[in-house]
């Protein structure tokens, strides 16, 4: 895995983990792999996997069966996208409708585009929010 400088390493290892959940490499219920075998995987130390782990299971995305292992939590796609959307719109947005003001780019033509992806879009996610 490559790594970002703008991030902590076990926060992107926690992101890419979410991006797994969300692509259903690992669905609700079902066990992740263990601290080691991820650590092997992304080729970092199991203690930066264990601090991923651990922000996993503060924000209920995974748990941890005792001497079992970790798993997704059922509830566990929904807190991802709720912990995304708190971020979307604290850190993302306002850079966004800046760059629209700055540009002089009018929300009717972003939704027109919008739309018009949504029409284009072919790949379809069971899973997906419906927005309208």
């Amino acid at each position: 895995m490559k790594f970002r400088d703008s991030q902590s390493i076990y926060l992107q290892i926690a992101e890419r983990i979410c991006d797994e959940i969300l692509g259903n490499k690992f669905p609700p219920g079902e066990r992740i792999p263990s601290i080691r075998e991820y650590a092997a995987m992304v080729e970092v130390n199991a203690n930066t996997v264990v601090r991923s782990y651990d922000w996993l299971q503060q924000h209920e995305i995974i748990f941890n069966k005792r001497g079992i292992g970790y798993y997704v939590s059922p509830d566990g796609k929904n807190r991802i996208r709720e912990i995304r959307r708190v971020r979307f719109f604290e850190d993302e947005l306002p850079l966004f409708f800046n760059r629209l003001y700055t540009l002089g780019i009018s929300i009717d033509e972003i939704d027109r585009r919008y739309n018009e992806y949504k029409k284009a879009s072919l790949h379809v996610d069971d899973d997906a929010v419906d927005i309208k």
